[in-house]
């Protein structure tokens, strides 16, 4: 029993430590676009969860200036997400949720402009995977919000909003952990993509760096509680790895903020090719 108190203990402490360590960095802040501001920082002293890692989202507060999201998809051809960007005029863009690598294309529903462009790809029982059971919607005004799964098979059919792109797990709902499985998928470190809401509607869209000595990635477990003490009350996970990019209009070298871990170098060049993204755009 003791030495299961100084566990529990020994975790406490580690978790307050870290949590402080996010907290006080020295964040590096530039603002982007009308209230909207880019934020990153490197953790190089094996200072968060015992490990170097490097962070960067960026931030749009809920105001009538400010960009609104959206998304780009396609159905076969695999893009950069930088590519996407530049296609789609966006402000900042970000990779969206999971998609058949060999192939193309989304295993996730994507509902855009009202039109269902796919269905849920199902596992070998016929049942949601872990990334079906929560969803980005974006309303007639561009904004996003996240909301999760109510358990019924035609969930995402009756969502009343045109845009929807289903992804997860969900990883915080009203400041609360989500249970998450214990698979590798969830275990491990690995570049991670999220996005989470503060309680004054202000939008993140952040980005872990991966498979480095410089970064060495997050578990889902770790990443939930870094969305926690950067002031999320609810965020989802999105599609992670090699796919893992985050973008920026006007940004160094070529718009991409991270170091994607495609081509196994700390460079901006290793972006993967992926199906779908999350952008910002400017208000109409």
């Amino acid at each position: 029993m003791y030495v299961m108190l100084l566990g529990f203990a020994q975790q406490a402490a580690a978790q307050q430590t870290d949590s402080l360590t996010v907290v006080n960095a020295h964040w590096t802040k530039k603002e982007i676009a009308p209230k909207t501001k880019l934020v990153t920082y490197h953790f190089d002293q094996k200072n968060l969860f015992s490990a170097n890692q490097y962070v960067a989202y960026v931030e749009i507060k809920r105001n009538g200036r400010a960009p609104v999201f959206d998304f780009g998809n396609e159905v076969k051809v695999k893009k950069t997400t930088s590519t996407f960007a530049k296609e789609l005029q966006a402000i900042a863009a970000i990779n969206g949720t999971f998609f058949d690598v060999a192939n193309g294309g989304s295993v996730d529903f994507i509902k855009m402009d009202g039109v269902v462009i796919k269905q849920n790809v199902l596992d070998k029982n016929g049942n949601r995977t872990r990334h079906q059971r929560a969803a980005l919607v974006i309303d007639d005004k561009g904004r996003l919000t996240l909301k999760n799964w109510d358990e019924t098979p035609d969930w995402e059919q009756r969502l009343p909003e045109k845009n929807v792109m289903l992804s997860g797990p969900m990883l915080l709902t009203g400041y609360q952990y989500h249970q998450l499985d214990s698979t590798a998928f969830t275990r491990l470190r690995n570049p991670r993509t999220a996005i989470g809401i503060k309680p004054n509607g202000n939008v993140i869209m952040l980005v872990v760096d991966g498979r480095n000595d410089n970064s060495a990635g997050m578990s889902l477990h770790e990443l939930a509680k870094l969305m926690r003490w950067l002031g999320c009350t609810s965020a989802i996970n999105l599609d992670g790895g090699g796919s893992t990019t985050l973008w920026v209009a006007n940004g160094n070298e070529n718009g991409v903020v991270n170091y994607p871990s495609d081509n196994k170098k700390w460079d901006h060049e290793g972006e993967r090719k992926v199906a779908n993204v999350v952008i910002l755009k400017q208000k109409p």
